[in-house]
């Protein structure tokens, strides 16, 4: 049988964040049906931030509450705290995406807080969830940034990573995120880093988040295909970036992610010719933004090459 990879549409959280055109909400729902029509089934939808830092995400309740009504896609947000995990729980999220930096540096420009206080922030948010009846409670993921090189401090420990991946695991993370945030990461560390994490986690799925701030977005993502990650994230025309990574371009290209994968042998149940055009409501939204993608402008070939893929 085909092996899935699910690709999660991360790009109204991580892509609007750092554009400053307030985007309405008629049209983030319209892009969200959009993209869950052509196969996408899970989309992380806002972060629960206040709207005075983040004017975009002022609408997060009722994002959230009409997308909930889309029977059969997964509901994600991005939690940066407590506040913000119980705001999650209320209204009825399917998954809670917790984020925090491996860097110590990095940690502290983004969230104000040392690492440690962030994994007893996270600690103390599994511990809520765990008194959420079981219909009612949302699956908890917990993101490390910079896990491939900080901006701000250069080199991240590999054993770093992965100690904060066990740590949050033994929380209570139903999954583990290692994200290159700043686009330092290549494939050989990327092969490393995910073999050493996925064995060391168990059955805990270990998604990977990847920007392709200097051109090796995919080559990337093949890598931690090959070493048996089954879930990304990505952004509709690669939208998204860091405020921390000057001049970085945005995340791996949704469109083009489910191409590569295609062509390695696996499915996504995506189609890829109507996820292409859902870039129309972005181009119509956000006309002075760039949308990057290679098979936007090339197109698919008549035939998508297939191999087999490794099991």
């Amino acid at each position: 049988m085909t092996q899935h990879i699910t690709l999660r549409e991360v790009g109204l959280r991580d892509g609007l964040q750092i554009v400053k055109t307030i985007v309405p909400t008629a049209a983030k729902m319209e892009w969200i049906r959009a993209e869950y029509a052509a196969g996408v089934q899970e989309i992380e939808v806002c972060s629960f931030v206040p709207p005075k830092l983040i004017p975009q995400f002022a609408d997060s309740a009722e994002l959230v509450n009409r997308s909930l009504s889309i029977q059969g896609l997964t509901v994600s947000a991005l939690v940066p705290n407590m506040k913000g995990a119980q705001r999650g729980v209320e209204l009825g999220v399917h998954k809670l995406n917790y984020v925090m930096s491996v860097s110590e540096g990095h940690n502290l420009a983004n969230v104000r807080r040392t690492v440690a206080e962030s994994l007893d922030d996270f600690r103390n948010i599994a511990a809520m969830l765990r008194d959420v009846p079981g219909d009612q409670r949302p699956l908890l993921s917990g993101g490390l940034s910079t896990s491939f090189g900080c901006t701000i401090e250069g080199l991240v420990s590999e054993d770093r990573v992965l100690e904060l991946a066990e740590l949050l695991v033994q929380a209570g993370a139903d999954e583990i995120v290692l994200a290159d945030t700043v686009g330092h990461g290549g494939p050989h560390a990327v092969r490393r880093l995910f073999d050493r994490v996925l064995a060391s986690v168990g059955k805990v799925p270990v998604i990977a988040h990847f920007h392709d701030t200097r051109g090796l977005g995919l080559a990337n993502a093949a890598a931690a295909l090959d070493a048996g990650v089954r879930h990304f994230d990505a952004t509709l025309a690669g939208l998204g970036g860091c405020p921390h990574a000057p001049g970085a371009t945005g995340n791996v290209v949704i469109e083009d992610l489910a191409y590569l994968c295609e062509t390695m042998g696996y499915s996504t149940g995506i189609d890829i010719t109507r996820l292409v055009a859902v870039r129309q409501i972005l181009a119509r939204e956000l006309p002075n933004e760039k949308l990057s993608g290679a098979i936007a402008i090339a197109g698919l070939p008549r035939r998508i090459p297939q191999v087999t893929a490794v099991a």
